[in-house]
């Protein structure tokens, strides 16, 4: 595990940034092409979690910098959390193995299809005790809808959220989130930051468009798109 310590915080930030690019690279989780996202916009570059995620040592090496970060309160053995949660799919590895390196307890939030706000829960018996101390974890943040939707779940419970933390950063810039509840804000850090452009769909926005390259519509087929 690495700790960050007084001092050298920048440059160990610096050196975790590279080497979570590094595994995301070696894994093929930093695709190049033509991709069009969620959003409808279009993008060069596409990041698929699971190519990394399916590597149990390199999710474990992740994790590990979570857990070196969040290991012991420097007054003893300790971690500086209790609980760690994050949503489900990918939120569920990442909270299970860091819980494991922590020697705490792991969790995840499932989401409920309800009219209005998207929200999660904790089910399966789940639960988050009053004052506990809770990190929060997930993969790769663009808009932070995920997190969001589960701080509610936890400030209900009385729970204490230490911190947001992600894999990668590519939202532009977020360093707290709102709680979409209470309005309170918590702390957002992440392994890396990534500065993926994205674009309005044509040949006038979109270089790639105006080049005539094939469109790809990642997620659960990865086919071309019509």
């Amino acid at each position: 595990m690495t700790t960050i310590k007084p001092g050298l915080e920048a440059t160990a930030r610096a050196a975790i940034a590279a080497r979570t690019e590094a595994l995301f690279r070696s894994s093929g989780a930093l695709r190049d092409g033509h991709f069009l996202l969620k959003s409808g916009r279009h993008s060069s570059a596409y990041l698929e979690k699971f190519a990394v995620l399916s590597d149990p040592a390199a999710t474990s090496e992740l994790c590990g910098f979570w857990a070196g970060r969040y290991g012991t309160d420097g007054a003893g053995d300790r971690p500086l959390v209790d609980l760690v949660a994050g949503p489900t799919t990918g939120g569920v590895i990442l909270a299970f193995e860091t819980g494991r390196q922590l020697g705490t307890r792991a969790i995840f939030a499932e989401e409920v299809h309800t009219g209005g706000h998207p929200r999660r829960e904790f089910r399966r018996g789940f639960r988050i005790e009053p004052g506990e101390r809770v990190l929060l974890v997930d993969d790769i943040l663009t808009t932070g809808g995920s997190l969001l939707a589960m701080i509610p779940a936890v400030e209900a419970a009385g729970g204490e959220i230490v911190e947001c933390a992600v894999l990668v950063d590519r939202s532009g810039g977020m360093s707290t989130l709102a709680s979409p509840a209470t309005g309170r804000r918590y702390a957002l850090s992440a392994l890396w930051i990534l500065e993926l452009p994205t674009f309005e769909p044509g040949p006038d926005s979109c270089p790639l468009c105006a080049e005539g390259a094939p469109i790809y519509a990642p997620g659960s087929t990865g086919a071309a798109a019509s």
